[in-house]
């Protein structure tokens, strides 16, 4: 009896059943997949950004950097979301979204691989060396982590299906928001406990790099596969109109335009004397990491828990009203940074509890206004415009910033009163440019269900706001049927 011919693989797709459950069985293990390379990529992220208890540390004790030197590293996280506009439409032709993100991925790895291995050679008794050393890591690590970034975000379009989205990322954001609280609160401790030893940040960087490579294997593994372009419908997806037309388009949008000024002032006031709000409370009101993690956490939750709440006032009230809103409560306890002192500097953990609460609004009101105000005709020029007019002033803005710092320690002999001062910028400019945001006319949602892109530049501010729960946060608008 003869044995019957072995049957190929491309069988399994020519049986319709077969083939529905076995693409079934590959989003799951996908989705698991992806939440838990998020949380084993959730330290070297929270550690890229331009202030955060790591980096805070250490140009502050283990290196301790000018002023200028620190204003310019936080603008370059800012650079680099500008410079990859310029670079990842280019590598998109080439390689599809997924290859590009674990390429980049393992670049921004090997970055801080060689920090850790290059980390006890830095001259410590050489602040200037030193910075120009971690300057220029830091920006092509930030230019690595920007384009990993991008990709990623359009590679998990391709394949979460838009029924799931909504429930996914709403499970995976909790729990990423649970692992950054966790890095936050071991970090500091051990970075205080170890008396900010070059060691320490060494064990630190090297468990993230460590956790990193599983994050990287579980990408690449994971069975992702491509949705359909033609969605629900039956009608094939319309090509992009030429440049010179989109552009046409955006400048034929005055809401929008207004939206992009007023994210412009906004990043202003946030970044330009924003990252010395952490560097601040380590050198001159005396706090240890720990206590700047244990803040951070306090906003952290205050943020989480208050998300939802912020987002049925967007829905009932509007966006640019409950913006202004919310906007007004977070920076008017801004104006406490003022009067802040070693013997009242307990005041801190209620006041980022309270900025944690009330800026979960306005972040996300700037995510679903975007939402309304870019045209479908223009969706990429208009996404690219924001970032790169946003992300250029983020990142002149931390400059500017250190360089006026720098100079008014210099001539004054009240350091105290000189950080008062400048903490007076960002509510001032901040609550000023609100009369931009409520000059916008709100109109009707566009029918765009998700813009990762347009979000890029919120996730890099958070950790000088001190919202990380948005590191790590995808932004999702589910349909009205859905809420």
């Amino acid at each position: 009896m003869t044995r019957p011919a072995r049957q190929p693989l491309t069988t399994i797709d020519a049986n319709p059943a077969r083939a529905a459950a076995q693409h079934k069985a590959d989003l799951a293990r996908s989705l698991r997949l992806s939440t838990a390379e998020g949380i084993m990529a959730m330290p070297i992220v929270t550690m890229s950004l331009p202030v955060n208890v790591f980096m805070s540390a250490l140009v502050v004790f283990a290196f301790p950097l000018s002023n200028a030197t620190i204003g310019l590293m936080s603008a370059l996280p800012f650079a680099g979301n500008f410079l990859q506009v310029l670079v990842t439409p280019l590598l998109a032709r080439h390689r599809p979204p997924k290859q590009l993100t674990i390429a980049a991925a393992w670049c921004h790895w090997a970055c801080w691989v060689a920090l850790g291995v290059f980390l006890p050679a830095l001259p410590r008794d050489n602040p200037g060396v030193a910075g120009h050393w971690l300057v220029a890591w830091f920006l092509l690590a930030s230019c690595c982590s920007a384009i990993a970034g991008v990709t990623w975000n359009e590679w998990i379009q391709e394949w979460v299906p838009v029924r799931l989205r909504g429930k996914f990322f709403g499970r995976r954001n909790g729990i990423l928001q649970l692992s950054t609280l966790t890095f936050l609160l071991v970090a500091g401790g051990a970075l205080a406990y170890g008396d900010y030893a070059l060691r320490v940040f060494q064990a630190i960087i090297a468990g993230a790099v460590a956790m990193r490579i599983f994050s990287l294997r579980w990408q690449w593994i994971s069975p992702t596969r491509r949705r359909r372009k033609r969605g629900e419908g039956t009608a094939a997806p319309h090509p992009p109109r030429p440049i010179r037309e989109q552009l046409r388009v955006v400048l034929h949008s005055p809401s929008l335009l207004g939206f992009i000024a007023f994210g412009a002032v906004w990043s202003f006031a946030a970044n330009c004397f924003g990252p010395f709000y952490t560097v601040f409370m380590l050198e001159r009101l005396g706090f240890s990491t720990w206590n700047v993690s244990l803040v951070n956490a306090l906003s952290l939750l205050g943020g989480a828990l208050s998300l939802p709440a912020w987002g049925l006032l967007l829905d009932r009230y509007g966006n640019k009203s409950v913006m202004a809103f919310s906007l007004l409560l977070w920076q008017a306890q801004n104006f406490a940074w003022c009067f802040l002192t070693p013997e009242n500097r307990a005041l801190l953990y209620p006041m980022w509890l309270w900025g944690g609460v009330t800026g979960a609004g306005f972040v996300l009101g700037q995510f679903t206004l975007i939402l309304r105000l870019i045209p479908p005709a223009a969706k990429s020029l208009a996404l690219a415009a924001n970032l790169a007019v946003t992300s250029l002033v983020a990142a002149l803005a931390p400059i500017l910033g250190g360089q006026v710092l720098t100079w008014a320690l210099a001539r004054s002999a009240d350091g105290f009163a000189v950080f008062h001062l400048c903490f007076l910028v960002q509510p001032l400019v901040a609550l000023a440019g609100a009369a931009l945001l409520l000059r916008v006319r709100e109109p009707h949602a566009s029918p765009l269900t998700m813009v990762f892109g347009a979000m890029r530049n919120i996730r890099t501010l958070s950790g000088v706001l001190g919202l990380d729960f948005f590191v790590n946060y995808v932004f999702y608008r589910p349909p009205k049927h859905e809420r």
